[in-house]
């Protein structure tokens, strides 16, 4: 073989490796009304940065099995991202379960008890929606029971519970978990067919946000 066949031969190797290595890359993107769909554009309370709206049930399975995946994507967000999460209420009786968190929020403790409420409803099986079963597993986190109460019966956590109702029609929230990203991009555990996919979908939909946001900024 010639030196000029040989290096011809080395060529077209390193362009076949070369597509191979891009197939993952490629299968990556998210598929428009696949992996996502477009809802009508929602405000966006971030400014510059993008912004990513977690809708989620205590009492959803899939929403606690997204849980640590989501945790571990937080840790290495980037910095342009600003992550939110809303309670959704579909129901009345998803209330008390969005009040819970918003309790937690107002007191400082959804870092620390997040999770732990996942595990309650979802390891140990408690009934947190009824307020007996709710003021025992809030003692047992080292909470004073009658500030926490006091606060999750206010009318501001009250508000905040109606405005997540608001947010769940508006968003056109139809399953938990769903995420959001700037107000315009919506995927869910259902559409991503599993609930380890939605991670890599987030990705994708957070740069295709980048994207959009240069294309209308006219830069």
């Amino acid at each position: 073989m010639s030196k000029r066949a040989h290096r011809r031969g080395w060529f077209a190797l390193c362009a076949l490796a070369l597509a191979f290595i891009a197939l993952p890359s490629a299968a990556q993107q998210p598929q428009r009304d696949a992996d996502y769909r477009l809802i009508s554009p929602q405000p966006v309370a971030t400014g510059e940065r993008v912004e990513v709206l977690e809708f989620f049930f205590y009492a959803c399975p899939y929403c606690n099995e997204l849980e640590p995946l989501l945790e571990r994507w937080r840790k290495r967000k980037p910095a342009d991202v600003v992550f939110r999460r809303v309670p959704v209420v579909r129901h009345d009786s998803w209330m008390p379960l969005a009040k819970t968190y918003y309790t937690l929020e107002a007191m400082g403790e959804t870092e620390r008890l997040h999770a732990a409420v996942y595990h309650g409803v979802h390891v140990d099986d408690l009934a947190l929606s009824q307020e007996k079963f709710l003021t025992e597993w809030v003692e047992k986190q080292g909470l004073e029971r009658d500030q926490f109460m006091a606060i999750y019966r206010s009318d501001a956590i009250r508000e905040k519970v109606e405005l997540s109702r608001r947010m769940t029609v508006d968003y056109e929230i139809k399953a938990t978990p769903t995420l959001v990203v700037d107000g315009r991009f919506l995927t869910s555990s259902g559409m991503t067919d599993g609930v380890p996919r939605v991670i890599p979908v987030l990705d994708g939909l957070i740069s295709l946000a980048r994207q959009r946001r240069l294309a209308t900024s006219g830069k």
